[in-house]
């Protein structure tokens, strides 16, 4: 729904990319009107063919429209049709509105500055008489193409971006797994605190109004003279379990011959290393480690504790230039040139001495047959059962498609989300929209899940200085 707040009904002008971004918006708009211009569904008509994610989603749109006007007259359809889905379990959006289709010529009346039919402009022109016809309704067009926000605005059409699919209002509010304590924290909250041992393990039950904010497997520290850094196990209302975190920057505790460098990455080792945490997000900047340590982990867990059949890695194919064309050979040779991060970090984790050269490619070899490289294409159907799974570049990934991929974990399967916000190649996506955004924002409450923002880089003096400053 739309972000800006305006009295009374409102009529919304829908453009085609909004409808290609997301089927479900004709039953967002709650008691709102919404108006599909005839060009809109000439543009829906000449996208639909197709395999890829837009093409799906407007036959999705056609569906929708085809069955919102079964059995529809021509009088009821100009009178505007109910925005009611049986498909959707009633309308579980809680629309009440109508929906109108341009269903004769409209006068258009657009400046001189605006020549040619384009269909931009055809909406415009349509947005235009419609808020000459109806002055009594405020008639907002909706689209993501920022150019049609800037010529709307130009002529004095009131424009807004697509916001439903917005999953926080600022991306700074995001969720980042870890809370500082403050200084007075055993003082407010150790008054009835119980304290055992597990299996080597220490846990707390602590009581007191913080707690309330916490989440699953958040992260808690204290800095000072006696630091302290936890990991909450439970949280019922004011009380909540926490356990002492592992200590994996101490050389003595390595994964893969790979050690924590700073308090996050330390986090992120708790979660990739526990067998009960089932769903990991790591969002971090260029150089923060979250390839090299998933990795590491991946590898520790899947070669030396079995606990894993196999290491499966995947990405988005979106290219940061110019596309290279079609490339040859199996799924995994074409996949292999988008997985440069991979070897990378397969080299930093390989570099053993031990065996010389002739080592050296054995344990290649044994670690490229655990590692299998996919691509996203065909994971629709599939089921993974006992596989570490990581997905690198989610914030390319639309909240649709990360549901897709994370619904074909199977038991006993961990899934993995890399990822950075800040590097958003896919169109229509945004820092707010991303499908990484979404499953951080949905999974914090859920018990086997967890996530950590990684704020530090580690790969080089030169990258950090340009992660800052460029």
């Amino acid at each position: 729904m739309v972000k800006k707040e305006i009295r009374g009904k409102r009529l919304f002008v829908l453009d085609t990319n909004v409808l290609m971004h997301d089927p479900t918006a004709l039953f967002r708009f709650q008691e709102h009107d919404i108006y599909l211009p005839m060009v809109v569904l000439e543009e829906l008509d000449r996208s639909k063919k197709g395999v890829s994610e837009v093409a799906r989603n407007v036959r999705q749109v056609s569906r929708f429209v085809d069955e919102l006007m079964a059995d529809a007259t021509h009088a009821e359809i100009a009178k505007g049709l109910p925005l009611v889905s049986e498909s959707l379990a009633e309308s579980a959006f809680g629309s009440s509105g109508r929906l109108f289709f341009q269903t004769r010529a409209m006068p258009v009346s657009l400046p001189d500055s605006l020549p040619g039919n384009t269909p931009d402009n055809t909406i415009l022109g349509t947005a235009l008489a419609l808020q000459q016809e109806r002055p009594d309704v405020d008639v907002t067009l909706v689209s993501k193409d920022i150019n049609l926000h800037i010529k709307a605005a130009v002529i004095g059409i009131h424009a807004e971006d697509y916001y439903n699919d917005q999953v926080l209002d600022d991306v700074n509010l995001l969720y980042s797994g870890r809370c500082e304590l403050n200084t007075d924290f055993w003082e407010q909250h150790g008054k009835r605190m119980d304290s055992w041992q597990e299996s080597g393990r220490t846990f707390y039950r602590v009581h007191g109004p913080m707690v309330t904010q916490w989440h699953p497997n958040q992260f808690l520290y204290l800095q000072g003279e006696e630091p302290f850094t936890a990991m909450v196990r439970e949280v019922a209302g004011e009380e909540a379990v926490i356990e002492i975190a592992g200590d994996y920057m101490n050389p003595r505790h390595t994964v893969w011959g790979i050690n924590a460098r700073n308090r996050e990455q330390n986090f992120a080792l708790n979660l990739l290393m526990d067998p009960q945490i089932d769903f990991i997000s790591l969002v971090g900047a260029a150089g923060t480690g979250k390839t090299l340590l998933t990795l590491a982990a991946g590898l520790a867990q899947t070669l030396e504790d079995n606990l894993y059949k196999e290491i499966i890695m995947t990405r988005v194919t979106v290219p940061v230039g110019e596309d290279i064309g079609f490339l040859p050979g199996t799924e995994e040779e074409k996949m292999t040139p988008w997985m440069g991060a991979l070897m990378d970090n397969l080299e930093v984790l390989t570099k053993s001495e031990v065996g010389g050269d002739w080592g050296r490619a054995a344990t290649n070899d044994l670690l490229k047959s655990r590692i299998k490289i996919r691509s996203l294409n065909f994971m629709r159907g599939r089921t993974f059962l006992n596989r570490f799974i990581i997905l690198d570049e989610a914030q390319n990934l639309t909240s649709k498609q990360m549901k897709t991929l994370i619904t074909r974990a199977g038991p006993g399967t961990k899934v993995v989300c890399l990822g950075n916000i800040a590097q958003i190649d896919t169109p229509y996506l945004t820092e707010t929209t991303s499908g990484l955004t979404f499953v951080v924002d949905r999974f914090k409450d859920w018990a086997h899940s967890g996530h950590i923002t990684l704020t530090r880089g580690e790969r080089s003096r030169l990258a950090d200085y340009a992660s800052a400053t460029l």
